[in-house]
């Protein structure tokens, strides 16, 4: 099973990879669980070697796993790139997301807001203070990772998108059949009489 074509240049699309995950201070391992990609993937794209062929799936989770786009990755010169992850953009907008920049302590928070300025950018005000909450050594986000808690809620604000839609459509009442049906299975039995 294949990604899709293989691109041109990816020798030098790998090297500009392997700089960024060096800068970042990444082992192999790391970069494989960031990326969700496997560590054999991987090695073809860290260790020099003569023919790294990068599919685009590839390069699309690096891309991911650095903060950027895959546009970016592939056109902005490394000194660039590399300035960028010394100076990351500044939290702008609502006073959430300054509060978000402002308060967010725990390193593993850090270094996920810096490799991921776009998804920051993206969380309501709500979502905010429930990552700020989980921080704390031995916490949940030094346990599961910050990656899970922002992949939860981003699943829960496209679902909740989901359900604003369809209730605006003639599924509504099979919709709230549905919820109420699952809301009765989540209850726990103190409150079902």
């Amino acid at each position: 099973m294949t990604d899709g074509p293989t691109q041109p240049g990816s020798n030098d699309l790998a090297a500009k990879i392997a700089r960024l995950v060096e800068e970042r201070g990444w082992n192999q391992s790391d970069f494989a669980r960031i990326t969700n990609l496997n560590l054999q993937t991987i090695r073809q794209i860290l260790v020099p070697s003569g023919d790294r062929r990068l599919r685009n799936a590839t390069i699309g989770a690096c891309a991911r796993a650095l903060g950027l786009t895959v546009n970016e990755l592939r056109t902005q010169p490394i000194e660039r790139l590399l300035g960028r992850m010394h100076n990351p953009r500044p939290a702008e907008g609502d006073p959430a997301r300054r509060r978000l920049y402002e308060e967010a302590t725990q390193p593993e928070l850090l270094d996920w807001l810096e490799r991921n300025p776009e998804r920051a950018g993206n969380l309501t005000a709500v979502e905010i203070d429930e990552l700020l909450s989980l921080q704390g050594t031995g916490g949940p986000l030094t346990s599961f990772g910050v990656e899970h808690f922002v992949t939860i809620l981003e699943r829960k604000r496209d679902l909740l998108d989901k359900v604003q839609a369809i209730a605006g459509t003639e599924y509504l009442e099979f919709l709230e059949q549905f919820v109420d049906l699952v809301y009765d299975k989540v209850q726990p039995y103190a409150d079902r009489r």
